[in-house]
């Protein structure tokens, strides 16, 4: 089975378009997706610094759409339903949205639309209350839990073993820092807010106003759920978890013991990719990873799509991706392990 993983916010970096901007019908393909979100995600993703890419409503539909693109020079969304025991999508965090275009579930536009109002309404949250998240490494579990629970803070990601990202107000963060779980090194992130706590129940609201006037397709593949990890194939459910897991812990912990349920063989990193992949090595000893970072991995990773999945069920690619040459070999890259805090 192959699972396919959309990294969240905390990946994006200066310039992650550039490389991608000069595949066949790349560029043309970005500015119709800016005209749909409002924003040039050529400008944003070629040009601008990180602290313009740092801003939640711009670097959310900037990495869907650097998903997007990548995911179809693969041969992605599939041309015909496949069953999970072939193919799942997994998205961290906004990646879901990533993951529900690549199931067909979203039309690549709507993906978009709905990224950018999510985007917008999370910054908007952000700026009402003094909030942030804290990324704690090793300790107990347990005493970690109880010592967020004793200062009303959330564990708003738990991203694997040792890894906890707290969040909360910017007065209740200064209190764990002062006084942290025993054996616990604090990381302090660079977010606009607490994602993915009740401090962002307003933007769960706002989005949840406007979804009902999606019509979403019939899932040609199934996604995991950052809320509890399972599987869920029918497109209104998808829909619905979206929305509610803006406010609501991500628990791509589960996410990564379905995979491992399921007998995962491969994963593909979709870009801005290194941070989840660097996750999967660890959880998931003996499977092959392939982080997707530039045009230059496509044709390793198209090499394992068309080896899980057969090339008769993948879209339509540009021609010079059509018959891929060996690259670099999936798994070779060496990434951090750590996601911060992934909005």
């Amino acid at each position: 089975m192959l699972a396919i993983l959309a990294p969240g916010q905390g990946a994006q970096t200066p310039g992650q378009l550039r490389a991608w901007r000069g595949l066949e019908g790349a560029e043309e393909r970005l500015r119709w997706w800016s005209a749909a979100v409002g924003i040039d995600l050529l400008e944003a993703g070629c040009e601008a610094p990180a602290e313009t890419i740092r801003d939640t409503a711009i670097a959310q539909p900037l990495i869907v759409a650097s998903g997007l693109i990548a995911a179809e020079h693969l041969g992605l969304p599939v041309t015909s339903p496949v069953g999970p025991d072939t193919l799942v999508l997994a998205g961290h965090s906004v990646g879901e949205i990533t993951a529900a275009a690549l199931t067909g579930t979203l039309t690549a536009e709507e993906a978009l639309v709905l990224v950018a109002l999510r985007g917008r309404a999370m910054a908007e949250a952000s700026a009402r209350v003094e909030t942030g998240m804290t990324a704690l490494l090793g300790g107990d579990p347990e005493a970690v839990a109880a010592r967020l629970s004793e200062l009303g803070l959330t564990a708003a990601n738990r991203n694997g073993a040792g890894q906890i990202v707290a969040a909360g107000t910017a007065r209740d963060l200064a209190r764990l820092a002062a006084e942290p779980p025993a054996g616990v090194r604090l990381r302090p992130l660079s977010v606009a807010g607490a994602f993915h706590t009740r401090h962002m129940s307003c933007a769960r609201d706002a989005l949840a106003a406007v979804a009902g006037g999606l019509r979403p397709g019939v899932p040609r593949a199934a996604a995991l759920s950052n809320a509890d990890g399972a599987i869920v194939t029918d497109p209104a459910e998808l829909i619905s978890r979206l929305v509610a897991q803006v406010a609501a812990p991500v628990r791509w912990d589960l996410c990564l013991a379905t995979l491992r349920d399921l007998g995962v063989g491969a994963v593909i990193e979709l870009p801005p990719a290194g941070a989840l992949a660097g996750i999967a090595r660890r959880e998931l000893p003996g499977v092959t990873i392939h982080a997707v970072k530039s045009p230059d991995d496509l044709p390793a990773a198209r090499e394992l799509v068309a080896e899980y999945l057969g090339a008769e069920l993948l879209s339509a690619v540009p021609a010079s991706l059509a018959d891929p040459t060996p690259g670099t070999p999936p798994g070779s890259t060496t990434d951090d392990a750590l996601v911060g805090a992934q909005a």
